[in-house]
């Protein structure tokens, strides 16, 4: 699938990793002050639970439309427009006091993040040659999980001392870095772009309009309109994978807060400092994971890799389960989010490999609908169990089904990646990519240079 020709455009990356990391760090800092707020209200599961599905619902629910508008929209236009919004939402969020209208609101912004969502996701591989998508990749979940290390923890610390409003409009001030990006950034995607490539395409496979880099500039193709998830059965695993295991283990976004601050008895302060050491692993584990996700070329081999990061990751959910302090958390956490950061790192570089660029923006946010719609099953889990039984023993069962979601898939992971290997095989060298009978891409795209 195609990359950006020539070099590599580091300054449109710099730039879109500090508005990822800037943005996101606003939307942890919302989340926690929220959650926070309503835990020391005296709010019990199911509210936290109905706060995080407001959070989390319009990224499944906007999926279709926002997946859309990133591909057939200028990037510029929408991360200007949404940045706007967002900030506007979050300033009135400041002063809402009514929690009806606390989740209405939330809600509203969870919109505007559908939207830039799939936009930035999108904007990345178009910046980047093939063999610096995964640095390029690391860098941008760096700046993810930094925000997301930062934000909890200045949550703790702005809600202890100056209550719920300042951090609130701190976070009204971080959506301006999206629009700022939206000005900067010369990368742009989606509208009415460019030329059609010139070069020869697979079979079966068309040109689509306008270079990666909105200049002009050439760009191979696919079958953009045409493409669906299903249809390449090693993505399709890799999705269906992550998002049952996000299920599985999603109540553990709902406990934690009870299980850390009413069980282990910790302050708001620990609980910042705490829930930030498995974004810290995530920014490390991007990093450990990027040299071998630039090597392994085998997409089958790199997805059973994910798999066994997604599993070390309920182990260590399940680890945390009999710790007797809060503090003791915060190694096994680290761990935790080391395994997740290399394993987002693997499902980046595989969708940036296997989707046409002209439908990458749909890909984007049927992956992030996939993975959240997951999670709000585990939050709606959540908010219920801790009504029925003791945050402990809810950790250690979010763990252990983690665990065994995980056995569960590795079955269609192996067969997906097996057929993958036999359509790579049935084709000879240097002919064209085709899609065998099962749907599954038979490429020798490394032929002509589109995917390392």
């Amino acid at each position: 699938m195609s990359f950006t020709p020539g070099r590599s455009r580091w300054p449109d990356v710099w730039l879109a990793t500090a508005a990822r990391g800037i943005s996101s760090c606003g939307d942890f800092l919302a989340a926690s002050t929220l959650t926070l707020a309503l835990q020391s209200a005296g709010a019990g599961g199911p509210a936290v639970a109905g706060l995080l599905v407001a959070a989390s619902l319009p990224l499944v629910a906007l999926a279709p439309l926002t997946g859309r508008l990133a591909d057939r929209v200028d990037s510029r236009t929408l991360l200007v427009a949404a940045g706007v919004v967002q900030a506007a939402i979050c300033l009135a969020l400041a002063y809402a006091g009514h929690p009806a209208l606390v989740i209405g609101l939330v809600a509203l912004l969870a919109a505007g993040l559908a939207v830039t969502q799939p936009v930035l996701a999108a904007l990345v591989p178009a910046m980047v040659t093939p063999a610096d998508l995964p640095r390029a990749s690391a860098l941008n979940q760096t700046a993810g999980t930094l925000g997301a290390l930062a934000g909890p923890a200045l949550a703790g610390l702005l809600v202890g001392q100056f209550g719920s409003r300042v951090p609130l409009l701190l976070d009204a001030a971080s959506y301006l870095a999206l629009v700022a990006a939206g000005l900067l950034i010369r990368t742009r995607r989606g509208g009415a772009r460019a030329v059609a490539d010139p070069r020869p395409t697979p079979e079966g496979m068309r040109p689509t309009p306008g270079g990666p880099a909105g200049d002009g500039r050439p760009t191979l193709g696919g079958p953009a309109r045409g493409w669906r998830l299903r249809q390449d059965r090693l993505l399709f695993a890799m999705v269906a994978s992550l998002a049952g295991v996000v299920g599985a283990v999603g109540a553990i976004n709902v406990i934690e807060v009870f299980f850390i601050r009413e069980t282990l008895g910790s302050s708001t302060t620990v609980y910042g400092l705490v829930t930030g050491a498995w974004p810290l692993g995530i920014v490390a584990g991007a990093w450990a994971l990027t040299p071998l996700a630039r090597r392994l070329t085998d997409d089958g081999r790199l997805l059973g890799v994910g798999l066994l990061l997604l599993g070390g990751c309920c182990l260590a959910v399940l680890g945390s389960a009999a710790v007797p302090s809060a503090w003791l958390l915060v190694p096994i956490w680290l761990l935790g989010g080391l395994l997740n950061g290399g394993d987002n790192v693997v499902c980046t570089v595989l969708l940036a490999r296997r989707v046409p660029e002209a439908a990458r923006g749909r890909a984007y946010a049927i992956f992030g609908a996939a993975v959240q719609g997951a999670g709000m099953v585990g939050l709606a889990a959540g908010g219920l169990l801790l009504d029925l039984a003791d945050p402990r023993p809810l950790v250690a069962a979010c763990g252990t089904v983690g665990v065994l979601a995980v056995a569960a898939f590795a079955v269609p992971v192996v067969r997906a990646a097996r057929a993958e290997r036999r359509a790579e095989r049935a084709v000879a060298p240097g002919s064209a990519a085709t899609v065998d009978g099962a749907g599954q891409r038979g490429e020798t795209a490394r032929a002509v240079g589109s995917t390392p």
